[in-house]
């Protein structure tokens, strides 16, 4: 078998995909027609590489856009298997990362490493996990875009005040975990290299290692390509609130909640989800801001007056002191005269035990000075809470869909909602 062919089969692969603007590999059909070979010596040579690890082939069977490396190759044997002539149309052929190893020059890749790794023959969908704080940069900045939904999101520029270095869009980004269900951002390396060479070297100071998996709802969005049927938590209280206005309207009443942050959740805040720095500061100001969007949020003129706003309490002098009731004691008192329940009350119990219980944690750090401890269990403190919330908000919609004018008024809840599709981590 000839070397020279070989060597030219190498050096042609290896050129275009270096050169391409995508890293892509080039049509079998083409460099089969470049080399003006005879078929058999150069499907021998494509053996012989692929079988040496020193190119690989992508067919279009596999993978719809063939010309980039999206996942991965197949294994050897079946790369060999498919090799014709009526397939090459429809192959690409790629220079191998043990062959890319001895021949790119990394100097020209200097502070974007990312794209070194793409240009060393790694899929674009490869991922890497970093430290969640490497987050902040973006979310406490105004002049960025910044959204997260808890299992994808993007980050992009948006004011002309930034430098060119700054100006980045990451189209997507998502979230991977370790064993211990540490969270992480995740990245594919085809958005990261589309970063300035700032902020790649940036992200790469933030990077872990370790074995880190991407959230399923991710993988199966991302990866797949499929849609995911369950929904972010965060967003799945917002829908609530949202329906229980539509049931507050649909009553004859005003809403329930004075915001609702729209049918899609696009008015909610920006920081409005899962921690990306476990202090006591963040844990803080997200029971503060969970709060304020529920029991501070609850509109007393929902009631219309049909329990009192206010209350009499005995001083220490046995004088009556009148006091305004909170909102939470108002919705308990409402709900105890309009509707009944076939638990003795225990799930109401626990719902109003649950908001509660976030009212008190909120009236903590609103009255005193604390030391900013950093510690992984806010990361799962957070988590419960985040489900308590859920589940009380969840409870008082069923517990609304029983008025004889809700019933009526054909208020469509989504499937994923009725059947509890929602991911919690």
């Amino acid at each position: 078998m000839s070397t020279v062919k070989i060597e030219s089969i190498l050096k042609v692969v290896t050129d275009f995909f270096l050169s391409s603007r995508q890293f892509n590999g080039i049509s079998a059909g083409s460099l089969f027609e470049m080399l003006e070979s005879d078929w058999q010596e150069f499907s021998e040579s494509l053996c012989q590489l692929i079988e040496e690890e020193l190119i690989g082939i992508i067919y279009a069977d596999v993978h719809l856009n063939p010309h980039i490396i999206r996942t991965g190759f197949e294994d050897k044997k079946s790369q060999i298997d498919k090799l014709s002539i009526a397939n090459l149309p429809q192959a690409c052929i790629y220079p191998r990362p043990k062959h890319l190893e001895t021949t790119v020059n990394r100097e020209l890749y200097d502070g974007e490493p990312y794209k070194l790794c793409l240009a060393l023959g790694e899929p674009h969908l490869a991922y890497r996990s970093f430290d969640l704080s490497v987050l902040e940069y973006y979310r406490n900045d105004p002049r960025y875009s910044y959204q997260n939904d808890d299992v994808r999101g993007k980050i992009c520029y948006n004011s002309d005040e930034l430098r060119g270095s700054d100006r980045i869009f990451l189209q997507t980004f998502g979230f991977s975990y370790d064993d211990d269900l540490n969270r992480a951002v995740a990245v594919f390396l085809w958005y990261l290299s589309n970063l300035s060479s700032e902020h790649q070297l940036m992200w790469q100071a933030k990077e872990l290692q370790g074995d880190f998996k991407l959230h399923p709802g991710y993988y199966r969005n991302a990866i797949i390509g499929d849609w995911d049927e369950r929904v972010p938590i965060c967003s799945a209280l917002i829908k609530e609130l949202y329906i229980i206005n539509l049931m507050a309207e649909a009553m004859g009443r005003p809403p329930l909640f004075l915001k609702d942050f729209g049918e899609y959740g696009d008015q909610r805040p920006n920081i409005f989800g899962f921690l990306i720095r476990p202090t006591l500061e963040e844990f803080n100001n997200f029971v503060l801001l969970l709060d304020k969007m529920i029991s501070n949020n609850i509109n007393k003129e929902f009631f219309q007056k049909e329990v009192s706003y206010e209350r009499e309490i005995q001083r220490k002098d046995r004088r009556i002191e009148v006091q305004n009731k909170g909102t939470l004691q108002i919705l308990d008192e409402w709900v105890h005269k309009y509707f009944d329940t076939d638990d003795n009350w225990a799930l109401w119990k626990k719902t109003m035990g649950s908001l509660r219980k976030i009212r008190k944690k909120r009236q903590k750090p609103a009255h005193a000075i604390d030391e900013n401890i950093f510690d992984q269990r806010y990361f799962k403190e957070q988590r419960e809470l985040f489900i308590e919330a859920y589940s009380a908000i969840n409870i008082l919609r069923l517990l609304l869909e029983n008025h004889p004018k809700v019933e009526g008024a054909n208020i469509e809840v989504p499937a994923w909602l009725r059947d509890g599709k929602i991911w919690t981590q």
